[in-house]
């Protein structure tokens, strides 16, 4: 049963390029797939928005009360060095530069991918399944494409014939590029020269002698086409056609192509209804990624240790810049974004915690029910996080109006104010309140600043103004913001 839908969810479809009312194959169950890393080094940034911006999707759709079952896999075989048919496998190069196994490696890399997405409160996903643990259904999938007449063997390995798939079937779908434009590397190599053309790709690769990881197959000891595990993983766990199909804007082609070839080939079904893309966090203004080193690693931020930053912010934080721009926008990281950031996800929290001390009245000035609607057509738009975000904020201006007594309130709407903010910060936004956490250190500020609070009371009564200046001033600058009222004085972190 869905909690509070007046209007239908939109999605926008990469694959249609328009934003469609969204209707679950089966009523009330929503299946979605997305592409995980491939762990052979430390999460950065870049990849944590794309998970991010589909632990919302994810999100949303519980609060909406759908049951969603969320499959993200992990890469631990088969991706190559330069994504193409050739090269040294990504995890296996890190193993040989470390002088340690590959499923080390693995280990390691998963290991800090969980706790790095648990840091910035991500949901794990329903089904978390690796490549490694499906090399047969993967061969499974292998036989069924080259009994349908879409793959070819040669010396061990296999290719998929995207020029006899195209004749039946559209290749380039998705990323809207026609077959003879797709020739996207072409270099003479070994591996390459085997191919019947140069659109074809990889669905095994027979292994070189050196080759650690391999598995034993109808054709030769080898290992996976990358594009095959997702394929693979994707209609093993939520069939054959299933709702959603999410990852980063730089896997719709070739890896999303592939992954719709690879499906069609072996089921004749088209795989997914909506095909959804998160966009590129850059840095500097260029895209963010471990190859060219132009990207930032979560723990340096939440340290501070690093160059691009004045100071460390709190995963919340990072969360909560991250979430002000559309999933489908591209987001440039800096200093000055975060800070803007942290001063907007205090003011939010500050709102938050006020409201129970807000006084009722017989009327309202605020229209709770309308604002709230406005809270779920955001959402419903596509996921549209930064309007919701403006939406909340029309709520922190109200609530501090009301506070001032510059506006006035009835119980039923502070109600509706404070279930909806606690259910879209907390539930959908996935943000924490991470002072509250910090209890004694908070509990040490607030004593300190209460104190200094009193002291400037004194200086004030005595007349003493050169004294209670210097103590708003001073705590002005160190980032705590005064607020004299006819109740007293309170006091705000920026």
């Amino acid at each position: 049963m869905q909690l509070y839908q007046t209007n239908e969810l939109k999605i926008y479809n990469s694959i249609t390029g328009e934003k469609e009312v969204f209707k679950p194959i089966t009523e009330g169950y929503v299946g979605m797939y997305v592409c995980g890393p491939t762990v052979y080094s430390n999460v950065h940034l870049g990849n944590v928005r794309t998970f991010m911006s589909f632990d919302l999707v994810f999100r949303y759709l519980k609060h909406l009360g759908y049951k969603v079952r969320y499959v993200r896999n992990i890469t631990d075989a088969g991706h190559l060095e330069n994504d193409a048919d050739v090269g040294e496998d990504r995890i296996a190069k890190k193993a040989r530069l470390e002088q340690i196994e590959p499923m080390e490696v693995v280990q390691r890399y998963t290991v800090d991918f969980h706790n790095t997405l648990n840091k910035f409160n991500n949901l794990p996903p329903s089904i978390e399944p690796t490549a490694t643990g499906h090399i047969i259904e993967q061969i499974e999938v292998i036989n069924e494409i080259i009994d349908n007449g879409f793959a070819y063997v040669v010396n061990g390995s296999v290719y998929f014939d995207v020029l006899k798939f195209n004749e039946t079937n559209e290749y380039g779908k998705l990323s809207k590029r026609k077959v003879e434009d797709l020739i996207h590397n072409t270099r003479e190599t070994a591996g390459q020269s085997e191919k019947k053309n140069p659109q074809d790709f990889a669905l095994w690769k027979k292994a070189e002698p050196q080759h650690i990881m391999r598995w034993p197959s109808p054709w030769s000891d080898g290992f996976p086409g990358w594009h095959l595990e997702c394929t693979t993983m994707s209609t093993k766990y939520l069939g054959d056609h299933f709702d959603i199909h999410g990852g980063g804007m730089d896997l719709k082609f070739p890896h999303h192509e592939c992954e719709i070839a690879q499906a069609e080939a072996s089921t004749g079904i088209s795989p997914v209804n909506y095909w959804m893309h998160a966009n590129l966090l850059t840095l500097n203004g260029k895209k963010m990624a471990k190859s060219t080193g132009n990207n930032i690693l979560p723990n340096e931020i939440f340290t501070g240790n690093n160059d691009i930053l004045d100071k460390a912010f709190t995963p919340s934080v990072t969360r909560f810049f991250m979430l002000q721009a559309n999933y489908r926008s591209i987001l440039d990281f800096s200093n000055e974004a975060l800070i803007a950031s942290e001063k907007g996800f205090n003011r939010l929290m500050d709102a938050f915690h006020t409201i129970d001390n807000l006084k009722t009245g017989s009327s309202s000035s605020f229209d709770s029910k309308l604002w709230k609607q406005s809270c779920y057509d955001a959402m419903n738009d596509d996921f549209n996080s930064p309007i919701l975000i403006a939406n909340l904020f029309e709520a922190v201006k109200q609530i501090n109006l009301i506070k001032e007594e510059k506006a006035t309130i009835t119980q039923e709407d502070l109600a509706i104010i404070k279930e909806t903010m606690q259910a879209f910060i907390f539930e959908v936004l996935g943000l924490q309140d991470e002072r509250s956490a910090q209890d004694n250190s908070s509990d040490k500020l607030t004593g300190t600043v209460e104190l200094l609070i009193q002291l400037r009371a004194e200086a004030r009564a005595n007349k003493d103004f050169a004294t209670s200046d210097k103590i708003r001033d001073q705590l002005a600058a160190l980032g705590v913001e005064l607020k004299d009222g006819k109740d007293g004085t309170t006091f705000s972190l920026n």
